[in-house]
């Protein structure tokens, strides 16, 4: 093929013009076609690939052929023969420019690097958009595996690019490397932190996609859509979208609300606060007023029973109220609250369930529902904790009992 090189210099150099001259156009002419060929061998195969790939993956039942199309790894690797043919004809075209065709072939090297990491990315990007597909991936941070994947691809790339330029070996760029690591730390030092965050995050099972959390050193409220090296992105529920570093989730506290969705019930937690001077023992008559309550019957009579024989046996002024056992209005409400959350439908009874009272506040004092629901989807949540409230609060005035509210207008007519 050497002869074929100086094909159209002979040709010039007849005509009568200079040797220099002649050197250069047939360098051009040269150059010319052969970027012409490659240019045209490149369209060829880009084009049966495609058709190709295409056909193939019309054929198959997975999706894995169709995403690698999508992520366009046969319009990448057709370019493969043409930067191959271009580097091993750069001599033969650059045979009388030496140095200048060292230049190009170090180009052309350095081209197919940058190729070669086009590819590893399309079939990486495939591989994470097909286990993304795959239900026990759905909930799995693969952006943020494929990110490290990237970075140490394009890394290692760089690496060979810096070597084939200069000339270097990859041992002696390592050894220069490891003199400015303080400086290249400090540089990606958010990339570093992402990283260890990002392995950390999936190893210890803490965030995954799809998962409720709350943030509020970010405001973030609402469902994770996506984990990758740098971020976490939540979109919360008023459909905003918040940007959280990966490397926070290690260093700042946050709530994840996945145990209370994978548990049986969901938690109701919240409390009434009833009026102290409201509070008093109850008097026969009250009790039996009380006992018309069917949730109250059985427990009252037998309370009655039990209080009557303890009284007799060891109280002896019965004319003082204050001395012996005696019911109160607050403990029979607090009883009632708790029978009925027994009954209650909507209420777990195999998880713990208890009416409590609280220490007394400034705001009286409180009667705490503690509770789980058997729905937990949020809607039905709140319904079935107002229903609750609305039950006790409409209720609370049978037992001569008075929920506590600040002073108002109406207070001093």
């Amino acid at each position: 093929m050497k002869k074929y090189s100086h094909f159209f210099y002979d040709y010039i150099l007849s005509q009568g013009i200079g040797t220099s001259v002649s050197k250069y156009l047939n360098l051009g002419i040269m150059l010319l076609i052969l970027i012409g060929i490659v240019m045209l061998i490149d369209y060829s195969i880009k084009i049966i690939i495609r058709r190709i790939s295409v056909r193939i993956a019309a054929g198959t039942k997975t999706k894995f052929d169709d995403i690698l199309i999508t992520n366009k790894l046969p319009r990448n690797v057709a370019h493969v023969p043409a930067i191959v043919l271009f580097h091993v004809y750069v001599p033969l075209v650059f045979r009388d420019f030496v140095k200048a065709g060292n230049v190009v072939e170090k180009g052309v090297e350095v081209l197919g690097i940058v190729l070669t990491l086009y590819i590893v990315r399309s079939i990486l990007n495939s591989i994470k958009d097909y286990l993304k597909i795959q239900p026990k991936y759905k909930d799995k941070p693969i952006d943020s595996y494929i990110q490290v994947f990237m970075i140490f691809a394009w890394f290692t790339g760089f690496l060979f690019s810096f070597t084939v330029i200069t000339n270097t070996e990859v041992w002696q760029f390592l050894t220069a490397l490891g003199t400015i690591s303080a400086v290249i730390i400090l540089v990606f030092r958010d990339t570093i932190l992402g990283f260890v965050a990002s392995i950390q995050v999936s190893i210890n099972d803490m965030v995954r996609i799809g998962d409720w959390i709350t943030f509020e050193n970010y405001g973030a409220d609402g469902d994770v859509v996506e984990i990758n090296l740098a971020t976490v992105k939540v979109q919360n529920f008023d459909h905003t979208i918040t940007t959280i570093p990966t490397y926070a989730l290690i260093s700042d506290s946050f709530k994840n609300w996945r145990g209370m969705l994978d548990s049986p019930g969901r938690r109701i937690k919240r409390a009434l606060y009833v009026r102290q001077d409201t509070v008093k023992y109850l008097a026969d008559s009250d009790i039996e007023k009380l006992m018309q309550i069917d949730f109250l019957t059985n427990y009252l009579t037998q309370k009655k029973e039990e209080l009557a024989k303890f009284n007799e046996a060891n109280v002896k002024n019965k004319e003082l109220i204050l001395n012996g056992r005696h019911l109160t209005n607050l403990g029979i409400f607090r009883k009632y609250v708790e029978l009925y959350l027994q009954q209650h439908s909507a209420i777990h009874k195999d998880l713990l369930f208890m009416a409590r009272q609280l220490q007394p506040t400034s705001k009286g004092i409180p009667i705490e529902i503690y509770a789980f629901s058997r729905d937990k989807v949020w809607q039905n949540y709140e319904y079935i904790q107002a229903d609750i409230f609305d039950h006790l609060l409409a209720s609370i005035q049978y037992f001569d009992l008075e929920v506590f509210e600040s002073p108002n207008s109406k207070s001093f007519k």
